[in-house]
């Protein structure tokens, strides 16, 4: 078998003029490419890369030659695609092309996903299995509170009434965007609304520095979080986690940030967090995906992926170490995740709900592709 063509489109939600900070970055509504692989026997796989970042150094790279290296490959040799496309990292040719190492990272873990779902469609079994097959349903919870222009204590209320009529048992709240007092009295209605018997998550996006993460970690002791994510600023994140966790009975987690699955291993080095939330669609893939999980299992860590529930909870499901996935079931934050697939797996009281079709079992709107979509190749 041999990947016959290709065809890239840059997914994209319209600005509504309001949008959703975290501690100190705004957040895309939708910022992602999307992959479609082709085959010469008439087998097709989709992948997603994810970026923060501006999408136009992706769009340069595939439209100044880096398909032609896809073109030809064998799709049932994922390791071998990932290599070659990752290492172009370090190669001379991608800096005469103008490549940047970002939009290499992003682009090679939108491609292999895109294999990987090949290869499950070429197997007959959803990659859940494929992987490992632990369990066919995984928790799953919402992120929410995020900060916007001129939204109140009674905008937030109101916000997370609306996430919990949804069924959610577990939700995911920002902070680090206001003085530790303002964020305490936020994550305070946030436990209010969703009840004492719900689990609630802390995110701060590396908003902190180490003095008021220990203070904030304290203050929020008695809002009982599940865990504390990426609570320390990104300059030297290892040894501030480190020094977090000796100061504090709350779980930390942290990974979403890496660029490279070894930075998610010297995480794990450091063991200060309990929890690691690399993202597939944003560096690595499956490839790397499957073997940070087995990683985490091996050094008592659990696996909660950054983003994308539909995509990630394959890796959930099939280790014993997958703990939860992310989902964004507010269209206003994530319209993609509302509209991007028909029929996608379903998520009810807390739990998503893997189904049995082969590879990633997803399959595209076309009325969300034509909404969201720009085809650059």
């Amino acid at each position: 078998m041999r990947i016959t063509g290709l065809d890239v489109h840059v997914l994209r939600a319209p600005d509504t003029g309001r949008p959703h900070w975290v501690s100190h970055f705004v957040v895309p509504r939708a910022n992602e490419i999307l992959v479609r692989l082709r085959t010469d026997e008439g087998i097709e796989g989709i992948g997603i890369a994810t970026s923060y970042t501006p999408i136009e150094a992706a769009i340069h790279a595939f439209q100044s030659g880096i398909a032609d290296l896809i073109i030809g490959a064998d799709p049932l040799a994922p390791e071998r695609v990932y290599q070659t496309l990752f290492a172009l990292t370090w190669q001379r040719r991608a800096h005469e092309r103008g490549w940047s190492r970002e939009a290499l990272v992003r682009i090679s873990a939108a491609v292999d996903i895109a294999v990987w779902d090949i290869v499950g469609k070429v197997a007959g079994l959803p990659l859940y299995r494929l992987f490992g097959g632990y369990r066919r349903e995984v928790p799953c919870y919402v992120t929410c509170a995020y900060y916007r222009d001129g939204k109140d204590l009674a905008e937030l209320r109101d916000e997370m009434e609306m996430l919990k009529a949804q069924g959610h048992t577990a939700f995911k709240a920002k902070a680090g965007g206001v003085g530790l007092a303002g964020d305490i009295e936020r994550l305070a209605v946030v436990r209010e609304v969703i009840g004492d018997d719900k689990d609630l998550m802390v995110d701060v996006n590396r908003g902190w520095d180490l003095a008021t993460a220990i203070e904030g970690a304290r203050l929020l002791e008695p809002l009982r979080p599940r865990w504390l994510e990426e609570p320390v600023r990104w300059a030297d994140d290892r040894r501030e986690l480190k020094l977090l966790a000796r100061q504090t009975r709350i779980p930390l987690s942290a990974g979403e940030s890496e660029l490279t699955g070894y930075g998610c291993r010297a995480l794990l080095e450091e063991e200060a967090i309990q929890i690691l939330q690399f993202d597939c669609t944003m560096m690595g893939g499956f490839t790397e995906g499957r073997k940070l999980a087995a990683l985490c299992e091996l050094n008592h860590v659990q696996v909660a992926p950054h983003h994308d529930c539909f995509i990630h909870a394959h890796i959930v499901a099939a280790s014993p170490a997958g703990c939860i996935v992310e989902s964004f079931t507010d269209p206003e934050r994530d319209p993609l995740q509302a509209e991007l697939f028909e029929d996608p797996p379903r998520i009810a009281k807390g739990w998503l709900t893997l189904k049995d079709a082969p590879g990633l079992g997803l399959v595209l709107s076309k009325a969300a592709l034509a909404k969201f979509g720009e085809q650059i190749l």
